[in-house]
């Protein structure tokens, strides 16, 4: 009788869990904000614990120790957002660590900056990679972003922290 009280508990469990993941990807919306999951935000803090579940009780499994980094959150629960860098790698952290003011990480090696959204653009500076930039407007293949005060226009694939099919004014 336990054995399958069990297996009924565990069987629902694993619904759930493929319900969640589906929602996850039919363009499903935060339970607390009714914002779109996944969405990209940024780090607002200079540190920011990282638990392994939605509470100060969890244990904190590392410390994102970059301000302005680019998070996608994949999660919501309470004052609590999951969230994953580019690597994948995530957990759970303070929605209050977190902004709206979206960046980017530059993941091609000195990055052409154009002065337009072409590839013959003139070049006005080159990123290098790892470099976390603002996020401006971005078209069809080509988004605008700063850094140290400059701005250009670079490929789309060329970041970590824009959806392939996103667009902004």
């Amino acid at each position: 009788m336990v054995w399958a009280v069990k297996q009924a508990v565990f069987g629902i469990f694993i619904a759930v869990l493929a319900w969640a993941g589906a929602a996850a990807h039919a363009g499903e919306r935060g339970a607390v904000t009714n914002l779109p999951l996944p969405r990209f935000v940024s780090l607002k803090a200079g540190e920011g614990n990282v638990r392994r579940g939605p509470g100060l009780s969890h244990r904190i499994d590392w410390v994102y120790q970059r301000r302005n980094l680019p998070l996608e959150v994949v999660g919501e629960f309470g004052h609590w957002r999951r969230v994953r860098d580019r690597d994948g790698i995530g957990g759970w952290i303070h929605y209050s660590l977190l902004s709206g003011a979206r960046t980017v990480i530059v993941e091609e090696d000195m990055l052409p900056m154009r002065r337009a959204a072409d590839p013959d653009a003139d070049i006005a500076a080159r990123a290098e990679s790892g470099v976390i930039a603002r996020l401006g407007p971005c078209k069809q293949d080509w988004c605008r972003i700063g850094a140290g005060g400059i701005w250009g226009w670079v490929p789309k694939t060329a970041l970590w922290g824009v959806k392939p099919d996103e667009l902004r004014d």
